[in-house]
């Protein structure tokens, strides 16, 4: 006989265009990201946008859901997102979809104080297990609360959602209304470090200790720290998110998680971006505990993993120290994220070590990312009392404690060689060094 949830489950089952008849105007609708957005459910969105008008859709990171950002959806739906994309970048700068700067772990806190209600929530689930509990899979971190605090859930019920473990799971009962798809979840795949981020990992991974835990995300230097990292013992993770490349270390025996003094034994993070065999790993892996990132993100609670290192990139940084990481100018990029919530976590763990990685130059060595002031209209991600360390491929610049002259001294010595001169320059029309300064002992 079937049970109360599976009564339920067939009770609210229907089509996905029946399901987005619950989105009315002038409703906020959450969209969950990453890897988990629901395609069947953005598709009859997008289809049904024509009778709608003022519809706001709040999201992060989205992979594959710029549909709803495309041009005609204007009037109708309009996106506002706490983190670009790639998908919705033109939108934003063309001013056809809006940006929320915000700190990733204060995302979920707006939801839940009430400040920014939420009607409609269009989720990605795994099947339900034998008690009735579906869990978020690849997506935990913002998605979660948002779930618990919307009027209306809406869920695509995909098998191909690994179930992931920890704070992770939404009961059947919760759900207004399910659909049954079954899809391949999109793939975010590792690419071959280049020279210079291999360099950058070489510097960075002389910092990794024994037992120290670990954030670091995806892209090319992450990628290439991971593999820089075979030589170390007892590693942990705690983690916004992590990608493939932690798979390898975890078979190999140096990530153990057994040394962490927050979480012993398991690895904590709000979400993955990866490919199908990340997906496989982390599906019913005891080893793997993903939770909402109001707890994985807290600064505090980062805090509390000794020998905690962060690992996070930037666009620009000055000779004072600020970090940009989310807009070239007046030109919004991508997003604080949760940068700040790892250099401040970090910073205050005993033994920790943030760290922030760039290459020196960009567009084949023709612009310094060491600059002297950052540009018209940039973002301040990071501020210069919160940045200890600076990566670049020739070395790394230590600045916590620093006098303004030390901090410029040391970012020009790991800027690139054809920039030194014009940085030492302007270094002194500004005042940061002294009028005689040369440059006289910088690295080559």
């Amino acid at each position: 006989m079937p049970s109360y949830w599976e009564k339920t489950y067939q009770s609210r089952r229907c089509s996905a265009e029946e399901a987005v008849q619950a989105i009315q105007s002038n409703m906020r609708v959450f969209l969950t990201g990453n890897c988990s957005v629901p395609q069947t459910l953005v598709k009859a969105l997008s289809e049904r946008a024509h009778n709608l008008h003022n519809v706001e859709v709040t999201q992060v990171l989205t992979i594959g859901g710029g549909r709803i950002a495309a041009p005609e959806m204007e009037g109708h739906i309009r996106v506002n997102t706490m983190f670009i994309s790639e998908d919705v970048r033109a939108a934003v700068n063309e001013s056809r979809a809006d940006f929320t700067p915000i700190f990733l772990s204060e995302i979920p806190l707006l939801y839940r104080s009430g400040e920014f209600p939420i009607d409609v929530a269009l989720v990605q689930l795994s099947p339900p297990d034998e008690h009735g509990f579906c869990s978020f899979g690849v997506e935990v971190g913002v998605t979660k609360t948002a779930a618990e605090m919307a009027r209306v859930v809406v869920a695509e019920i995909n098998p191909r959602m690994p179930r992931t473990l920890g704070d992770s799971f939404i009961h059947v009962s919760k759900l207004t209304h399910i659909v049954e798809v079954d899809y391949q979840l999109p793939e975010v795949k590792m690419g071959q470090p280049s020279p210079i981020q291999k360099a950058i990992a070489q510097h960075i991974a002389e910092l990794v200790e024994d037992g120290s835990t670990l954030q670091t995300g995806i892209g090319g230097i992450p990628d290439a720290v991971l593999q820089d990292l075979g030589d170390k013992r007892h590693l942990g993770i705690h983690t916004e998110l992590f990608a493939d490349g932690v798979i390898d270390l975890i078979n190999r025996g140096v990530i153990t998680n057994e040394r962490k003094t927050l979480h012993p034994g398991k690895m904590i993070a709000g979400f993955v971006l990866g490919t199908q065999a990340l997906y496989d790993f982390i599906h019913d892996n005891p080893v793997v505990e993903l939770h909402p990132t109001e707890y994985v993100n807290d600064p505090f609670r980062i805090a509390q993993n000794d020998k905690m290192v962060s690992i996070n990139s930037a666009i620009e940084v000055d000779l004072t120290g600020q970090v940009c990481a989310d807009s070239i100018g007046h030109r919004f990029y991508s997003g604080v994220g949760g940068q700040l919530d790892f250099v401040r976590g970090a910073a205050r763990s005993r033994g920790g070590k943030p760290i922030i990685a760039l290459p020196a130059t960009a567009k084949d060595d023709t612009i310094s990312k060491i600059v002297a002031e950052l540009k018209p209209g940039a973002g301040v991600t990071t501020t210069r009392n919160d940045v200890h360390y600076v990566a670049t491929e020739f070395g790394v610049a230590y600045l916590k404690g620093k006098t303004i002259r030390e901090r410029a001294q040391a970012l020009i010595s790991i800027a690139h060689p054809n920039f030194r001169e014009a940085l030492s320059a302007r270094a002194r029309e500004m005042n940061y060094l002294p009028k005689l300064y040369t440059g006289v002992g910088l690295k080559g």
